[in-house]
């Protein structure tokens, strides 16, 4: 497959850097694997401190906003921020053992609703994918809120580590990609 220079620019000659980027993304992302509970505890806390900064711009923006006809529900927002901050911050453990049970049940939702759709496309071409989808998204549901509370960090920090670690191989794919389209011209 052809590489256009043009989608690169500049990144063709400093290619380098990104793949560097990648592979400091995919080691952080492994060593994140094997400490998934801190990565959890880490999210929560950083979560909780924006949560914390949207409840205090919320409230600025109601008391600012004084006459506003609608501005009872700014400060029922901001009040919504502030709970889920606090939580966050003082106890991650709870906030992230709701967060993993909120995703769990969603996960197994979805699945059921996938599986049911396959059955309803029973004979019809790739149905089948469907069905297996649909299975392996409520097998992951069910590990997951049968883990619950336990699972809860880990789970979490798992998604985390696993995203750094894709977001790394994306970057090498792109400096590699921006080499070769360099090297072509």
């Amino acid at each position: 497959m052809p590489y256009v220079k043009e989608n690169f620019g500049e990144l063709g000659r400093n290619w380098g850097w990104v793949l560097a980027l990648g592979i400091v993304l995919v080691v952080a992302g492994v060593i994140g694997l094997g400490m998934t509970a801190t990565l959890g505890l880490v999210s929560m806390l950083y979560f909780g401190f924006l949560m914390l900064l949207a409840a205090a711009f919320q409230l600025v923006a109601f008391v600012r906003s004084k006459g506003w006809r609608d501005g009872f529900w700014g400060l029922l927002i901001a009040v919504l921020y502030l709970a889920a901050g606090l939580i966050m911050v003082f106890d991650p453990l709870l906030a992230s053992a709701t967060l993993t049970l909120l995703i769990g049940s969603s996960l197994i939702a979805i699945g059921v609703l996938r599986v049911l759709m396959a059955l309803s496309l029973r004979g019809t071409y790739g149905w089948g994918w469907t069905l297996i989808g649909g299975l392996l998204v409520l097998a992951l549901g069910g590990v997951v809120v049968s883990g619950w509370p336990v699972s809860g960090l880990l789970f979490i920090g798992l998604i985390i580590a696993i995203e750094i670690i894709l977001s790394g191989f994306s970057y090498i794919a792109v400096a590699l990609a921006a080499r070769d389209a360099h090297r072509s011209w």
